[in-house]
C-alpha cells in the first residue's frame, strides 16, 4: 500500500462516526459509520502527503477544484459532515508564507478586494438577490425568500442605527449601496458609501441616479484609512462584511478611522463574520477565495473598542441566519448554472461551489459566526433602553 493511501485511511478514523462510503483510485472502497452511507467520496487520484501535512483544506480544495475528488450526494451534506471535524485538519501557516501573509498596506488590500468583488456585476447578480446585498440575511421566517431576508438585514441594522431625518449615515464598505438606498429613502439621512471595488462603484452610482437620491446619497473609491484626514462628520456608521479585509494589525487602525469621523455620543454598527478565537484562517479560502482575509473574533474587537470609549450597546449573532443565507445563494448558483458556465470553467465553478457549501457548513458547525455589535461613541443616553423597538413595525 502506498504511503499517501495509507495516510488518507489513518485520517479517515476521525470519521468513523459518520455514514459515508470512500471509493479510492485503485478501486479499494472504505466505508465508514454504521447504517446506508449518506454520501459518497471519489478520490480519482492520491493527494501528495506534504499537501496534506501543510494544509488538510487546501489539498482537498484544490483535489476538488481538479476533479481529482468528487462528492457523490448532496454536496452540503457532504461538506457539513466532513467540516464537522476540521480541528482535525492540518494547517501549518508557516509552509505557506505567501498565502499566510502579513501585508495589509493600501495597494495589496485594493488588489485583494478587486480579485473577488471586480469578477463582474453579470456575475453577482446571476445568484444574489435584487438588492446585490453580499452579506448575510437576516430570515424572520422560515419561509422569507432571499430577498425578503436581505429587506429584513437592512431594516434591522437601520432600527438599531436609530435613526433621524436629517442624520448623517457612513457606510464602511457600502457594496451594491442598497443599505444607504433604503436609509436615505426611509429615514430621509444625508449618505456616503465608500469602497474599494470599481464594479461597487459603479453601479451603486447608477442606482443613485435611478432612485434620484443625488441630494442624499453620495458614494466614494475610498480606502477607510483615508477617513482620518477627510475632515468628515457623521451621526452614525455602519460597516457590514467589511472588517474580515481589514487584517489583524489594522484593527486599532479601523477604530482610529471610525473615532476620526464618528460624532460624541455617534452610533456604529459592525456587522462581521467572527471566530470564537484568534486565527490565521484557512489557507484554501485564503488563497483562492478572499486573499488576505483574516476573520476577527468577538473578544478581540470588544477588546480593542474598550481602548476607545466606546461602549457595547448591543451584540446578536445571526450564525444559522449566514447558513440559510448561503444555501440559498447555492440555490440561485445551480438554477443559472448554464450562464456561469458561459463566464467560467468548470474549475471555476467547482471553486464556487466548494466556497459556498463549505461556508455554509462552518457557519452551521459553529467554526465561524456572525456577529452584529451595536457601539456609542462615549455615552449616550437617548437611545431606547430596552429591544421592543427593534421588533416593532
Amino acid at each position: 500500500m502506498n504511503v499517501e493511501k495509507t495516510f488518507l485511511k489513518t485520517f479517515l478514523k476521525n470519521f468513523e462516526e459518520e455514514a459515508f462510503a470512500v471509493d479510492f483510485w485503485d478501486g479499494e472502497e472504505v466505508v465508514l459509520g454504521k447504517g446506508e452511507p449518506q454520501f459518497r467520496v471519489h478520490i480519482r487520484k492520491p493527494l501528495n502527503k506534504k499537501d496534506l501535512l501543510s494544509s488538510t483544506s487546501l489539498a482537498f480544495g484544490e483535489a476538488y477544484m481538479n476533479g481529482d475528488v468528487e462528492f457523490e450526494g448532496d454536496l452540503f451534506l457532504a461538506l457539513n459532515t466532513v467540516l464537522k471535524y476540521m480541528n482535525k485538519f492540518n494547517s501549518d501557516h508557516k509552509a505557506l508564507p505567501e498565502i499566510f501573509h502579513k501585508i495589509t498596506n493600501k495597494s495589496k488590500q485594493r488588489e485583494e478586494v478587486s480579485s473577488h468583488y471586480d469578477i463582474g456585476n453579470d456575475f453577482y447578480s446571476l445568484w444574489l438577490d435584487e438588492t446585490m446585498s453580499y452579506s448575510c440575511g437576516y430570515f424572520k421566517n422560515e419561509n422569507d425568500t432571499l430577498y425578503q431576508a436581505q429587506m429584513n438585514k437592512i431594516h434591522h441594522i437601520l432600527k438599531k442605527l436609530n435613526l433621524k431625518e436629517g442624520q448623517s449615515l457612513l457606510d464602511i464598505g457600502c457594496g451594491w449601496g442598497m443599505l444607504l438606498i433604503e436609509a436615505a429613502k426611509k429615514y430621509k439621512v444625508k449618505g456616503l458609501g465608500i469602497t474599494l471595488s470599481q464594479e461597487q462603484f459603479n453601479k451603486f452610482s447608477e442606482r443613485i441616479k435611478e432612485e434620484n437620491l443625488e441630494d442624499y446619497l453620495e458614494v466614494k473609491l475610498m480606502d477607510y484609512r483615508d477617513l482620518k484626514k477627510s475632515k468628515l462628520s457623521f451621526d452614525r456608521v455602519v460597516s457590514v462584511g467589511m472588517l474580515e479585509h481589514v487584517g489583524r494589525p489594522n484593527y486599532e487602525l479601523f477604530f482610529e478611522a471610525v473615532n476620526a469621523v464618528l460624532k460624541d455620543g455617534g452610533v456604529f454598527l459592525l456587522h462581521y463574520i467572527s471566530g470564537i478565537k484568534e486565527s490565521e484562517g484557512d489557507a484554501w479560502i485564503k488563497k483562492y477565495i478572499f486573499p488576505g482575509g483574516v476573520i476577527p473574533s468577538l473578544r478581540e474587537i470588544i477588546n480593542i473598542s474598550g481602548d476607545y470609549n466606546y461602549h457595547v450597546i448591543d451584540v446578536e449573532s445571526l450564525r444559522l441566519h449566514y447558513t440559510k443565507t448561503l444555501l440559498e445563494w447555492y440555490k440561485n448558483f445551480n438554477n443559472n448554472i448554464d450562464k456561469v458556465k458561459e463566464m467560467f470553467d468548470e474549475r471555476f465553478i467547482r471553486m464556487w461551489s466548494m466556497y459556498l457549501c463549505s461556508c455554509a457548513a462552518t457557519f452551521n458547525n459553529g467554526i465561524i459566526d456572525l456577529h452584529q455589535i451595536v457601539f456609542t461613541k462615549g455615552i449616550n443616553n437617548s437611545l431606547p433602553i430596552t429591544r421592543k423597538y427593534l421588533y416593532e413595525d
